[in-house]
């Protein structure tokens, strides 16, 4: 394997550390923690609300981050913050104190998530590729895959779980130290314009996944709790997710980078709507396989998708502050998508959670299919900040 491309891979850690365990492992541990803490869905949905407040506020706060330290200190720190956020999850059984973890995890997480985003993009521009970008994205399903061949097992153990979790983001924060690095630290460097104006629509399709595609994630395990699936169909279920996830580099690296427009972003989002509507077909397990494989090789490329059209609309200087206004816009859609369906589900059933996901995702392409790809941002000059230096 290239040495960028190892880099990359290295660096694909911190997607699974902040997003694979620090936020979709929850998802498995809804039902111990809903049976032994009396919770509603509407309050299970209410921690991964304040996962979202906390990485919105991370978001906004990212680029004062990256200016005082640097993107790669920045992205290493971040990492260290949600390992510890996981394990003081574990600590208290107190409704605050939990939802206050969970916020400080989303907080930093979002810090891994877009330095982390800013390093794979130059790696991309390094090898004329957009392959680092989806494998940085990837990584998140290692983080599944982990979750789920380890937490089902626990059954309702789940504070035995979350220290489970924090001992893999430790590990994960060693192995990416030193893939963080990137080549340009200097504050000047670092600072940029957000241009978010001239796509406006991907934005707006953006904002709409993120509050669909949570919900999904979230309650995939009430859901099949509710259908008292047992542990080796969760298990299956969840890894296959994750393996899913991994395997969407190959997939969708070359639409990503060939495809004309955002036709790449515009069918990722209709698949994936197509894939969550699926589990309603019937509650058959091959079914429910089918559409968390779907899922899974779907989700994380969106993502992808938006960050290579910033990266082709936009300076490399201002891919720091664009990439952060897009994970705010992000984090608030993943902020109210999963508490607003708590209560439908309340009010109804868990199967609203996953209409919730197919149709706002259904709206997400159809918005998505309108976008126009500007023309790509001038090549990388030896007086642009983010240039490759010679000995990196």
């Amino acid at each position: 394997m290239r040495p960028p491309m190892w880099q990359a891979v290295r660096l694909a850690l911190g997607t699974a550390s902040a997003l694979g365990l620090a936020r979709f492992a929850y998802g498995l541990l809804v039902p111990a923690m809903r049976e032994d803490l009396g919770w509603s869905l509407a309050e299970a949905g209410a921690m991964s609300t304040a996962n979202g407040l906390g990485y919105l506020l991370g978001a906004l706060v990212t680029a004062v981050v990256v200016r005082r330290l640097g993107t790669a200190a920045a992205f290493r720190w971040g990492m260290v913050l949600t390992a510890v956020a996981l394990a003081a999850t574990a600590i208290s059984d107190d409704y605050l104190a939990l939802l206050t973890a969970r916020a400080v995890a989303g907080a930093a997480g979002a810090v891994v998530f877009i330095t982390g985003g800013v390093i794979a993009s130059r790696i991309a521009t390094r090898v004329s590729s957009g392959a680092p970008i989806t494998v940085y994205f990837a990584g998140t399903g290692l983080g599944i895959v982990f979750s789920g061949a380890t937490i089902p097992a626990l059954e309702d153990h789940w504070h035995i779980a979350w220290i489970g979790l924090s001992v893999a983001a430790g590990l994960a924060t060693v192995v990416s130290w030193t893939a963080a690095r990137t080549d340009e630290d200097a504050p000047a460097a670092t600072a940029g314009r957000a241009r978010v104006r001239p796509v406006w629509r991907t934005a707006l399709a953006y904002v709409l996944f993120a509050t669909g595609y949570i919900t999904y994630i979230t309650f995939l395990s009430a859901y099949l709790a509710d259908r008292h699936a047992p542990i080796t169909q969760v298990v299956l279920v969840w890894t296959s997710l994750g393996l899913a996830v991994m395997a969407a580099p190959a997939l969708w690296s070359r639409p990503i980078t060939d495809w004309p427009g955002a036709r790449a972003l515009a069918t990722l989002l209709g698949i994936l709507s197509a894939g969550a509507a699926l589990a309603l077909v019937a509650p058959a397990p091959p079914v429910i396989l089918a559409s968390a494989i779907i899922y899974g090789a779907t989700f994380m490329g969106v993502p992808a998708a938006v960050t290579a059209l910033i990266r082709g609309d936009t300076p490399p200087a201002d891919w720091t502050a664009t990439l952060a206004v897009f994970t705010m816009l992000f984090a608030a859609g993943q902020t109210v998508g999963p508490w607003i369906a708590g209560i439908l589900a309340d009010h109804t059933s868990t199967e609203a959670t996953l209409v919730w996901t197919a149709v706002l995702c259904a709206v997400a392409a159809v918005i998505a299919a309108t976008v126009r790809r500007r023309h790509p941002a001038p090549p990388t000059t030896a007086r642009d900040p983010a240039s490759p230096r010679r000995g990196a």
